[in-house]
């Protein structure tokens, strides 16, 4: 029997010829923007449809459909299996649907980019480019002293494919690397493991810190007035993960006081930040528009995965990155 999978629309007008290109055994739907199937040239509402295999990629955004697909999707009779563009599965959407029995799979393709984010981030911290820039306009010769991320200590808070991303990067550079993690076991790259009941223990001891864990019951408001009280004096925070990991307020007196040095955001509690935020002014934070992930190779990375997944489906294989449901909250 065929295998059936569904798609946004655009989706397959971006991937059809890769997807053809497999010669697989399978009968491919799509979604349109209105939330409705179109299967051999009907078009099905949702509530009758069963499906065993649904991609979810970015071309639900710019497209404006996301909304509509995901309602689509949590009123289908049933599906099976659900690969998504997400890496963080903290929107609602995968919580219900998870509890509906569907499996999902979220995505890695951003790991990449995001630990180059963060390497050339904190590199920006390391490194005095802007006094070199200013020392090129103004003419002047003179040493300009740096801190090499070989002497630095990092500690990477989650040790998904984001973190071990990461990881490898910085060790590459020949730093110490510690990770937080939901077991302490050893890793390839990591100098110590331990989980959240460590937190204490390890934070006087490093420089940079790198939160890459996923947004749930446990982290949510972890990095507080408690998390700062043991931090090293002049660290550097970084938060490619979720924005309500972080209470801001409890940041914004951390870098008052001296306690980090620099915090480097990507991600905040309200996207966009509200122009009137208090962390747009302050001098020793950096923001971006949770862009870290944005790199050159996502989207080969994107289709790669899912077309992978789909032909390990279709043959009966271990499935990557499957998701375990007690993660999302």
């Amino acid at each position: 029997m065929s295998v059936t999978l569904a798609m946004f629309e655009g989706s397959l007008t971006h991937i059809g010829k890769q997807l053809h290109a497999l010669d697989l055994d399978i009968d491919i739907w799509t979604i349109d923007k209105d939330g409705f199937f179109h299967i051999s040239g009907t078009v099905v509402p949702p509530e009758k449809v069963r499906v065993d295999y649904v991609w979810l990629s970015q071309h639900l955004n710019p497209a404006g459909a996301r909304e509509a697909v995901f309602d689509a999707l949590l009123r289908t009779n049933s599906i099976d299996t659900l690969q998504t563009f997400n890496a963080g599965l903290d929107d609602p959407f995968y919580k219900q649907i998870s509890d509906r029995g569907v499996r999902i799979c979220n995505s890695s393709a951003q790991g990449v980019a995001i630990s180059e984010y963060v390497l050339g981030q904190v590199m920006g911290v390391l490194q005095p480019i802007q006094d070199q820039r200013r020392m090129q306009t103004e003419h002047e010769w003179a040493i300009t002293r740096f801190r090499e991320i070989s002497k630095t200590q990092w500690l990477i808070i989650g040790f998904g494919p984001i973190g071990q991303e990461v990881a490898k990067r910085v060790k590459a550079f020949g730093a110490d690397v510690s990770v937080i993690r939901r077991t302490p076991q050893a890793s390839d790259n990591v100098d110590r493991a331990g989980t959240m009941a460590d937190l204490p223990a390890y934070l006087p001891h490093v420089d940079i810190i790198v939160i890459a864990c996923p947004l749930n019951a446990e982290t949510r408001g972890s990095v507080n007035a408690e998390f700062f009280d043991h931090v090293r004096h002049g660290a550097i925070l970084v938060n490619i993960a979720r924005g309500p990991i972080v209470e801001d307020a409890a940041l914004i007196d951390a870098l008052d006081a001296g306690r980090i040095g620099t915090a480097i955001l990507d991600v905040f509690h309200t996207e966009p930040l509200p122009t009137d935020d208090p962390l747009w002014a302050h001098p020793n934070i950096r923001i971006t528009p949770h862009t870290s992930f944005a790199g050159d190779g996502v989207q080969d990375r994107w289709d790669k995965l899912f077309l992978e997944n789909l032909l390990r489906y279709v043959n009966g294989e271990e499935l990557f990155n499957v998701f375990n449901p007690a993660d999302l909250t």
